[in-house]
């Protein structure tokens, strides 16, 4: 197959996947989306695009493998402990600050670990006091990686990033180990697709959002940004990956108050 067919079929197949399945190929980097198809294809035995096509046409459980290759999201609790450690002087401020009106949004936070450690954060900051007043909204789009993040089950190496006093605090003794109900009573988990549907439940005091932009094209990228920024509360804060930098209009409007570690805020 020649180069330029290679291509049409290529495009063929995301806007097929894109209307059988509502997953925004478009938005995905071409080099990423091949990369993510290629796995599925070698799994498969087949070699051609088309091919694949016919074998999604086949077998329709296929979409579920393609999509759980698609949105694979290596994660741990606490995971780049650093991070953590420096959010938390701007978390604690916004806590005081809303008197523990805090409503956090982890956008693509695959099996959970993401929202369950920001849960953690709260429960250390509220240092016992009532948390009825804040929420986490996990959402993603891939189904499966929502149904581990209810089943709320880890094993022990998810949590060597953590504090172990941590992991004691707010964690079952025992392997697969289970967040405090306390912890998990914060995390509301909502199946939800960056790229096309507006934010759950904005405006938010706290949007997560890491290793997940990155995987998509710049003009996607820009305009999540922008959905980002005006999800934010005044005051609010916007954590990416360390490998991400905000830019387009979005970086106007927010103050970058932690290079390293990707932090920054929206002026009150």
């Amino acid at each position: 197959m020649s180069s330029t067919q290679d291509e049409r079929a290529f495009l063929a197949l995301t806007q097929k996947i894109s209307r059988m399945r509502g997953v925004s190929c478009e938005s995905y980097k071409d080099k990423c989306l091949k990369r993510r198809l290629a796995v599925r294809m070698r799994a498969r035995g087949v070699h051609t695009y088309d091919d694949y096509s016919r074998l999604l046409d086949e077998d329709t459980h296929e979409y579920q493998q393609l999509l759980d290759a698609l949105t694979i999201n290596v994660t741990k609790f606490y995971r780049n402990a650093e991070t953590w450690h420096a959010l938390v002087p701007y978390l604690s401020a916004l806590w005081r600050a809303k008197r523990g009106r805090l409503r956090v949004w982890s956008a693509g936070c695959a099996s959970g670990e993401e929202p369950y450690t920001i849960a953690v954060l709260l429960a250390e900051i509220a240092g016992g006091t009532s948390m009825d007043q804040a929420s986490i909204d996990a959402t993603d789009v891939d189904r499966l990686s929502l149904e581990r993040t209810r089943q709320a089950s880890y094993p022990e190496s998810a949590f060597t990033e953590m504090p172990v006093e941590l992991k004691r605090r707010y964690f079952t003794a025992e392997a697969p180990r289970q967040p405090a109900p306390a912890v998990r009573a914060l995390v509301h988990i909502l199946a939800h697709d960056l790229m096309r549907e507006p934010p759950p439940h904005a405006p938010y005091e706290l949007i997560v959002c890491r290793n997940v932009v990155i995987y998509f094209e710049r003009q996607a990228q820009e305009r999540l940004f922008q959905v980002f920024v005006d999800s934010l509360a005044p005051g609010g804060i916007l954590l990416l990956g360390k490998v991400e930098t905000l830019f387009g209009p979005a970086r106007e409007r927010l103050t970058l108050v932690d290079p390293r570690e990707r932090i920054y805020t929206k002026p009150a």
